[in-house]
Formats: structure tokens, C-alpha cells, sequence
């Protein structure tokens, strides 16, 4: 696919706004703001040709060069109705972008693009600042003065009050550390610095953690502490900030009380950057203490034990997580190189080989060519995780990951997901993902009840709250599943995965409704919604649409080169069972995680009878 002609590494303001094209984002005077990925690469492609009339061939020509994408012009206005709306601008009376009668679109604003040794200040904040320099040494005196004042006058307040009045604290929410670097690019480090404690304080035995995901709202929010916690279901709370310069890092943290906003503990710390996690340790450990935990022998020991990282693996690390958590694949596979860098620098790096096995693992599911290479890469990296950390329940929940989706190996599946958790109860993702496997299992019961958990753990969590939709449209129980679809929409109407509802309309014979969803998925995926447009046309009645529509697709990938799953839908509703059931066992040689939910997915029932889908579920080891 054509890129756009923007510098990769470079930072873009135009206004207010700073787009940094490394890193995939645009913020407004340091805020993030939500931006889809086709409409972000056509601010970049506007970008490139600031003052330049861009037409809609040529934009159509860098977001779909291979003609996936049918409705090209709705596509576009679409993107760019997203694109304006983020940028608070207007069609009809435009301050960034301009449309030039029916032939495109041209970036009217003034553009900066800013070198790596420049980096916007927001308005009215002095001087641009290196995003790569170090703050001056006068900001970090003014930040250790400050850290210090801050400390000392929460410690005086604790230590004046009765500490034996406090309420126990059996649940911490910890809020995203603010990053007091003159530079946005630090925020993954702030941000990473967030997730790691969160990561360490659920490892404690007694404490109930909620995941970073859910937390990660109330970034900048103005809501008051008690607020907060009473939205989070807590007692605890822990903030603070981080600043980096050079090779070292100071980390200011405060333990609050949810019920009454008061101050519990708060300490300053200053370490070498390769020190970061035996900080991370301690700052747990004194947490720990100060919510009167008893941890045992090995807990306390494992939070003493000296360890250290190389400084730019622990970046890539954490580079790689901010970029593993958006779910795309473009994103994804950023993730799987910042991994991969970082174990090439530390090879000891437990963590960043576990990150390494979630990238591919879930990677292989987004592809569209089959997942071998990907996940004999992903097995690997598990595996060297567990080697060097065995009681790593990241590495232990991506190799169960691989053993259900891909190895089919369902009791070795089942152990690994019941020892992660074991490991570590408050892990929301090792209670997410073996929540969907007993969805597959056909234990609906149980797969709730992990619902549940990972919920109660991640509260705010929209692909949790999608997957239990999906398990619910499993147990036939459709009415409650459109209702969660239906929750998660009204929340991101454009959150992918929640297309799915499109298929319990279908099993509901809503077919209108399951037709008008598909439609709407083209944009964004033009493989699946077609996939399963066939499908629905099919069952709407409208069998010609749906034949054309299979042509199409065929035409269009080969038939060799095409995913089988893509084809499989239309057939089964077209009543080409012999076919579907040929173009399944190809998926099962190939190893589609599409095998996973053969047992339950109302989509195959017209095979089940089947003889030859009857030994496709036995060799995949899902026999009725």
C-alpha cells in the first residue's frame, strides 16, 4: 500500500494540534483524541500536501490499492466526516480542510513539521521543547522541590491523624501517572509506568486491582477522588507522577482513601532508568504495607530480589504495549517489532517475550492468510517467558491462548488459564480469554461466572463486555446478547468487533437489520463484511445478491489465495453444505482459529447432521 509522503519520525502541528506520525496519534494541546485509523491516514495524506488540491481517486488509490473496498465515495466522506469532527471543523464553513467542489479535498492551514530535535509546546507555554533532550536541569530542581513538599506535607498529615481509623483497603484503582516530561512523546513511558504497577499490586494476594484499561479514562478527568472511586467500585486509590532525565527517573506516588479523598502515604523516588522495576517493586511493597496486607515469605521475597533492565528494551516494552492494546492490525504488528526489539536488547526480558506472544498470537486471528508462522513464533515466545519467569501469568495465559486456538489442546488450554490465574487472581485478560474458551466448550455457566470476574476487574472494558455479548448469541439467548451489543454501541457506536450483532439479527430473522450492519462494516473491513453481507442476503431471500456477491469475492482474492472462513457463511445459507464443509477442512489444515467455535456457533447448525462435519468436530476434538 502507498504511504503518504509525511517524515515517519517526525511531529506535525498545525494549530493546536500535533500529530505524531510514529506513533499513530493526534492531541490537542497534549490530549490524545480518538481517531479511527482511515481517517488518521488521510489527515496524513492531506498533511503531505499542505495548500494541495488531493483527489478522491488518489485517496482511493493509498486506502484501497487492491479494489477491496466497494463504496469507495461513501468511504471516504465517511472518513473525512470522522476526520472533521475530531478537528471540530466544518464542511461549511472549514478552517482545516477545504473541499474542492466533487473532485477532493485540500489542508488549508498552515503546517509545521517540526525536526526531531523540536517539539510543540502547547499555546502560550513558552519555547518548543527537544522531545528528546532533558528537561532542563532548572525544571528538575523545580520537580524534586516540588515532590518533596508534596511528601512531606501528606506524611505530616498522616502521621497527625489516627491511623487506626482508616478503613481497610481491599480494592486500589491505580490513576495514570501524569508525565511532567516537556514532551507528549513520553506519555507511553508515563502511561507504561501506570500499567506495570497496576500489573504488581494485582499480583498481591488480598488486593483486588482494577485493569489499567478501565482506568485509563479518567486520564485528565476533573472528576474528584471520591468520585472516582465510587465509579470503580474501590477503596483505594494510588496517583502521582513521573519525570524522566537522561538515564534517570522520578517517581512521585500518593496512596489515597476513596471514601474521604484523605491522604494515606506518599513517598518520592529517584532511581537509574535500568532500576525501574526494583523501584516498581518497592513502591508495591510500601503500598502493600500501607493497606496492611500480609504477604507472605515469597511474595515479600519476590518484591526485594534485585532485578534490572536494559533502559531502551524497557522503551520498547512499553512502546509495544501502547501499541498492542489499540487491536488493530497495522497496530498489533507495530507492537510484535517494539517486542521483538526488546528482547534482541535484553534477552532476559520475561515480560517483553510474553508481550512478544500476545502480539502474534492474536495476530494470526486478524490475518487473513493462515496463522503457522505466526504462531510457532508466538509459541516460542511464551515459552522463553515461562523459562525465564515461570510465574509470569502473562506468558502462562498467551500460551493457553495458542493451545486453544490454534493446537486445539483443550485440557492443556484449561491448565494454563486456571495456573495464570492462580498466579494471578486479578489478571482480567486470563479470566477474559478462559471465559471465551468455556464459551466454546459449550459451559455456558462457568463462562459467565468468568465474565463476571473479568468484569468486576475491568469494568469499563468494551471487548470483554463484546465477547460475553458473543457468548450469550452462543447459548442461543439472543435477546440478552443484542441487548450488550447494544450497550457497548452506545457507548462507541464504531467499536469493531461489536458488528457481531449483525449475525443475532440474523438468527432472529431481522434480516434488514443484519443487512444494513454489514453494510456499515465495509468501511472497515471490507473482507468480513462482505463475507457475511452473502450471508444475509442469502437468508433474506435475496439469493441472486448473495451468488453475485461470492463471485465477486472469488474473482477478486483467487480462489487458492483466499481465506476459506470468507466464503463458508454465504454457502451455509445458500444450502452449498458439501462445499462449505470442503472449504472448513481446509480451514482445519491450515489451522483458522475459526475451529474454535465450530461446537457452538449458530452459524454452522444447518451442518451438524452432517456426517462429514460430525468427524471435523471429532478431529478437532469438539465432538457433540
Amino acid at each position: 500500500m502507498a504511504e503518504p509522503a509525511v517524515p515517519v519520525s517526525n511531529p506535525i502541528q498545525f494549530g493546536v494540534y500535533t500529530v505524531d506520525v510514529r506513533a499513530g496519534e493526534i492531541s490537542k494541546h497534549g490530549t490524545r483524541i480518538r481517531l479511527q485509523d482511515r481517517p488518521f491516514r488521510i489527515l496524513l495524506i492531506l498533511l503531505s500536501q499542505p495548500g494541495q488540491l488531493v483527489t478522491r481517486d488518489e485517496l482511493r488509490q493509498q486506502l484501497w490499492p487492491d479494489g477491496t473496498f466497494v463504496d469507495f465515495d461513501r468511504g471516504i466522506s465517511s472518513a473525512m466526516n470522522k476526520l472533521r469532527s475530531a478537528l471540530g471543523d466544518t464542511a461549511a464553513n472549514p478552517k482545516f480542510i477545504e473541499t474542492v467542489g466533487r473532485r477532493g479535498y485540500r489542508f488549508t492551514y498552515p503546517v509545521t513539521r517540526l525536526d526531531t530535535e523540536q517539539q510543540p509546546a502547547p499555546p502560550s507555554q513558552g519555547p518548543p521543547v527537544s522531545p528528546l533532550a532533558a528537561p532542563s536541569k532548572r525544571k528538575w530542581l523545580r520537580a524534586t522541590v516540588v515532590s518533596v513538599l508534596i511528601v512531606a506535607a501528606i506524611a505530616a498529615a498522616y502521621f497527625v491523624s489516627d491511623r487506626t481509623s482508616a478503613a481497610p483497603i481491599r480494592s486500589i484503582a491505580v490513576l495514570p501517572l501524569k508525565n511532567l516530561s516537556s514532551s507528549a512523546d513520553e506519555e507511553f513511558f508515563s502511561e507504561g509506568l501506570s500499567d506495570e504497577l497496576s500489573t504488581k499490586l494485582a499480583s498481591l494476594p488480598g488486593l483486588r486491582v482494577i485493569s489499567r484499561d478501565s482506568v485509563m479514562q479518567y486520564k485528565g478527568s476533573e472528576k474528584s477522588l471520591p468520585e472516582i472511586a465510587k465509579e470503580l467500585h474501590v477503596d483505594g486509590l494510588v496517583q502521582g507522577s513521573v519525570l524522566r532525565f537522561g538515564d534517570k527517573v522520578r517517581i512521585t506516588v500518593q496512596l489515597v482513601q476513596a471514601s474521604t479523598g484523605r491522604y494515606l502515604w506518599a513517598a518520592s523516588y529517584e532511581r537509574e532508568q535500568r532500576d525501574v522495576i526494583e523501584l516498581q517493586n518497592e513502591v508495591t511493597r510500601q503500598i502493600a504495607d500501607n493497606v496492611r496486607l500480609n504477604l507472605n515469605p515469597a511474595d515479600r521475597e519476590r518484591l526485594t530480589t534485585a532485578q534490572t533492565v536494559d533502559p531502551q528494551a524497557h522503551d520498547d516494552y512499553l512502546r509495544g504495549l501502547a501499541y498492542l492494546k489499540k487491536r488493530t492490525t497495522p497496530d498489533m504488528s507495530m507492537a510484535a517489532q517494539y517486542f521483538e526489539k526488546a528482547v534482541s536488547r535484553d534477552p532476559g526480558y520475561a515480560q517483553a517475550y510474553a508481550g512478544l506472544a500476545d502480539a502474534d498470537a492474536l495476530l494470526a486471528a486478524y490475518i487473513p492468510r493462515p496463522p503457522r508462522e505466526n504462531i510457532e513464533k508466538a509459541r516460542a515466545a511464551a515459552l522463553k517467558a515461562i523459562e525465564l519467569d515461570n510465574r509470569l501469568a502473562e506468558a502462562h495465559t498467551s500460551l493457553a491462548l495458542i493451545y486453544q486456538n490454534y493446537d486445539w489442546n483443550w485440557d492443556a488450554a484449561e491448565r494454563e488459564y486456571q495456573r495464570a490465574i492462580a498466579l494471578d487472581p486479578n489478571y482480567a485478560t486470563a479470566h477474559h480469554w478462559y471465559a471465551e474458551f468455556l464459551s466454546y466448550m459449550g459451559r455456558f455457566d462457568e463462562s459467565a461466572a468468568e465474565y463476571a470476574r473479568a468484569r468486576q476487574l475491568d469494568p469499563f472494558s468494551l471487548i470483554i463486555r463484546t465477547d460475553y455479548a458473543v457468548s450469550l448469541y452462543y447459548a442461543r439467548k439472543y435477546d440478552a446478547s443484542v441487548a450488550e451489543f447494544l450497550a457497548v454501541q452506545a457507548i462507541d457506536p464504531e467499536f469493531p468487533r461489536a458488528h457481531i450483532i449483525a449475525d443475532v439479527y440474523a438468527q432472529q430473522e431481522r434480516f434488514d437489520e443484519a443487512i444494513a450492519d454489514a453494510q456499515k462494516q465495509l468501511e472497515e473491513n471490507a473482507l468480513w463484511g462482505n463475507a457475511r453481507l452473502a450471508r444475509f442476503y442469502a437468508l433474506a431471500g435475496q439469493r441472486q445478491k448473495a451468488e453475485q456477491l461470492l463471485r465477486h469475492m472469488e474473482q477478486l482474492y483467487g480462489r487458492d489465495k483466499t481465506n476459506p472462513n470468507l466464503l463458508i457463511p454465504g454457502l451455509i445459507a445458500l444450502g452449498h453444505d458439501e462445499r462449505a464443509i470442503t472449504l472448513l477442512e481446509r480451514a482445519y489444515d491450515q489451522h483458522y482459529t475459526t475451529m474454535t467455535w465450530l461446537k457452538v456457533d449458530p452459524l454452522y447448525d444447518p451442518l451438524r447432521s452432517n456426517p462429514r462435519f460430525q468427524s471435523l468436530l471429532k478431529r478437532v476434538g469438539l465432538s457433540q
